[in-house]
C-alpha cells in the first residue's frame, strides 16, 4: 500500500504562483510513476502532468510552458510548480502513484493509477 498527502494548495490572484507537494509513505517502491490531475466541479478529473522515476514527464497542453512537475526520489515527495495562474485553473489537486513506468499517454490518464491522495484545493480569482 501507497500512502499520498498533499499540500500546499491555497488561493492566489490570477497571475500568481503555488507549488504543490506530494509526500508517499508506505510501499514506495509501487510509486514509480506519479502524477498530479484536477478536477473542478462539474468535470471530469484531468490529467495535468506525470513523471517516472527515472525522469520521463509528460505535460497537459493546457498548462503547458506555466507548470512543472517535478520529484525527489530521496525524499519521496512530488511536486507541481504552478505559475501565471489562471481562473480556470481552480480546482482540487490530486497526486497519483502506481507501480508502473507509464507511457508519456499514461502518464495523463487516471485509469492507469492505482494510488491516490485525497487532494488539495486550489483556487484562483480573477
Amino acid at each position: 500500500q501507497v500512502q499520498l498527502v498533499e499540500s500546499g494548495g491555497g488561493s492566489v490572484q490570477a497571475g500568481g504562483s503555488l507549488r504543490l507537494s506530494c509526500v508517499a509513505s508506505g510501499y514506495i517502491s509501487s510509486t514509480v510513476s506519479m502524477g498530479w490531475f484536477r478536477q473542478a466541479p462539474g468535470r471530469e478529473r484531468e490529467g495535468v502532468a506525470g513523471i517516472t522515476s527515472d525522469g520521463n514527464t509528460n505535460i497537459a497542453d493546457s498548462v503547458k510552458g506555466r507548470f512543472t512537475i517535478s520529484r525527489d526520489n530521496a525524499k519521496n515527495t512530488l511536486y507541481l510548480q504552478m505559475n501565471r495562474l489562471q481562473p480556470e485553473d481552480t480546482a482540487m489537486y490530486f497526486c497519483a502513484a502506481d507501480a508502473s513506468r507509464l507511457s508519456s499517454w499514461g502518464l495523463l490518464h487516471r485509469g492507469w493509477y492505482k494510488y491516490w491522495g485525497q487532494g488539495t484545493q486550489v483556487t484562483v480569482s480573477s
